[in-house]
């Protein structure tokens, strides 16, 4: 297994809890912002006589605000890392897999793929992004041996998501249920396991996509309305030179 992220040290740690329990496991450090890094992966697995059986794309960051006054070149850093970069990683190794007949690809998207969302424009659009790529090409891969999910969790607990994108202060926020990240991340994995195309870990959330495929323009009536920004709010931007906690950018690939 080759897990992928910008922390080293956090890596580490994950591959020493995994090689504890027996599993055979590397690290590599890597921005997947980077237009390099598909290359710099492949034959990192190449040097270590590995290929891609199961990919794990689950690296994302979200912003806050309006698109027109966030930066530009941030907007578009956030779709190199969750859409881009997932969309080669995905295209470099499913054709491996389909040669193998086994294997496939977990793509973690979002509930926020299913609506339109102001004040997150770019991170909402990615996230439908992910589930429409995801569910066109389980459609093409069927009967080949090898499966794509895209797993669409709710607002997780146990991430630094928050940390950097404001949202995590709004109303929108405040009402929505929290999930624990582990337990989101066990449901995708028995998704995965039995093939299904799409994930969606609990009850509400299903009943809330379900919402946003029926009544979309209620549903972004009302997520402008809860993403407003209170008018007292936490700043959480990161002073220069300060390493950003919330870019959970860590793939698998084994």
């Amino acid at each position: 297994m080759l897990l992928l992220g910008r922390s080293l040290p956090a890596l580490e740690e994950v591959v020493a809890e995994l090689r504890a329990q027996g599993a055979q496991a590397a690290a590599l450090s890597i921005d997947l912002g980077d237009p390099q890094a598909g290359d710099r992966i492949e034959r990192t697995l190449s040097d270590l006589g590995l290929y891609c059986d199961v990919l794990v794309n689950s690296a994302g960051f979200g912003l806050f605000g309006v698109a027109t006054e966030l930066d530009r070149g941030e907007q578009l850093n956030l779709l190199d890392v969750n859409a881009r970069a997932l969309t080669d990683l995905t295209l470099r190794f499913l054709p491996g897999m389909v040669r193998r007949a086994r294997g496939g690809v977990l793509n973690v998207g979002s509930l926020t793929g299913f609506a339109t969302g102001p004040q997150m424009a770019v991170y909402y659009a990615a996230k439908n992004y992910v589930q429409s790529f995801s569910a066109s090409l389980a459609s093409e891969l069927a009967n080949t041996g090898v499966t794509v999910t895209c797993m669409c969790p709710g607002p997780l607990r146990g991430t630094a998501f928050f940390q950097r994108c404001t949202a995590g202060h709004t109303r929108m926020s405040k009402i929505m249920p929290r999930s624990d990240a582990a337990v989101a991340a066990e449901a995708g994995w028995r998704g995965f396991k039995a093939g299904d195309g799409v994930c969606i870990p609990r009850f509400i959330e299903r009943v809330m996509a379900a919402l946003a495929i029926l009544m979309p323009r209620a549903v972004m009536r009302l997520v402008r309305v809860l993403q407003r920004m209170p008018a007292k709010s936490v700043d959480t931007t990161l002073q220069p030179g300060t390493q950003d906690p919330s870019r959970t950018e860590m793939n698998r690939a084994a």
